[in-house]
């Protein structure tokens, strides 16, 4: 089956996917530089799309809509937040239809510790994963070389955007705070989603080492212009350097040096920003990351 027909069928209600041609399986899609084949993105896309749609299930569990609406969100505010778990539920259904149309098993769900308290910290992690996630899609784009698979992952991270639009909005955030959003490496995508693991199935195993965890002390009150606190990161290069390095929509990243454990943040940067820890003041690359990323919200 071509892979313009299996996405058709297996993603329908994602995107239409008519007029665009490919005969190459999924199956033998060649691996890229990256190690990773057209296949092995599409079960790191699922293993993303299973962690949003347990945070969405588990956090609707736990708290009531009156939870929702003590934070001043209205009836039709809370259904498009539940929308946006019913959205990531489809996603992982038809990825899991996607993938075992191909004889190949699809991931499995992890177990999950969200550590969220309430309402409100339900809704600003949210709004962290919905960026994440963006991020890992367009991070994933270059390394599609099937045109079908391509258009199939462009149908899901578009829905994915509006999700964090909606997030933005109802955090009084700025909807649109950059003019274009950061692609971000896969390894650096599963290292945040890693903190949120507790334990996974070996089946689930992606092959994928997350980073050691970037820890910022004052991540919630920091903004543009100043300046981020480290906590026990005492890797550096050889000559005892190191850099923090900002990713975000506002253009290529910038790099600030380590100092006294701490780093300034950029001026002009927005919305979500993409902080690692590196060992080279020109290249965010993952071979020049020591640790991270973080995620700030700057709005």
């Amino acid at each position: 089956m071509s892979a313009l027909r299996f996405f058709t069928r297996a993603l329908a209600g994602l995107a239409a996917l008519t007029g665009i041609v490919s005969a190459v399986p999924v199956r033998h899609t060649k691996r890229q530089a990256s190690g990773l084949s057209d296949l092995d993105i599409l079960q790191f896309a699922l293993t993303l799309e299973h962690l949003e749609a347990a945070f969405y299930r588990d956090g609707f569990a736990r708290f009531p809509a009156s939870d929702f609406e003590a934070l001043g969100f209205n009836v039709d505010t809370i259904a498009g937040l539940v929308k946006v778990g019913e959205t990531e539920a489809t996603h992982v259904s038809q990825l899991m239809a996607a993938i075992a149309g191909q004889g190949v098993a699809p991931v499995p769900a992890c177990t999950y510790e969200f550590g969220f308290t309430d309402a409100a910290t339900m809704i600003a992690t949210a709004k962290i994963l919905e960026a994440v996630g963006v991020s890992a899609y367009l991070g994933a784009a270059p390394l599609i070389t099937n045109p079908g698979i391509l258009a199939a992952a462009a149908s899901i991270v578009t829905v994915e955007a509006r999700h964090q639009t909606l997030l933005r909005t109802v955090s009084g955030d700025q909807p649109i705070p950059q003019a274009f959003d950061v692609a971000i490496s896969a390894r650096q995508i599963f290292t945040l989603a890693a903190q949120f693991i507790s334990s996974c199935p070996p089946e689930a195993n992606l092959n994928i080492q997350a980073f050691p965890a970037l820890v910022i002390t004052n991540a919630g009150t920091v903004s543009a212009g100043s300046v981020l606190r480290l906590a026990d990161q005492t890797s550096t290069t050889a000559d005892g350097s190191a850099f923090c390095s900002f990713a975000s929509g506002a253009g290529a990243p910038q790099f600030v040096a380590v100092s006294g454990g701490s780093c300034a943040v950029p001026s002009g940067l927005t919305g979500e920003v993409f902080v690692t820890l590196t060992t080279d003041g020109a290249s965010g690359a993952d071979d020049k990351v020591i640790a991270g990323p973080a995620v700030l919200v700057l709005s």
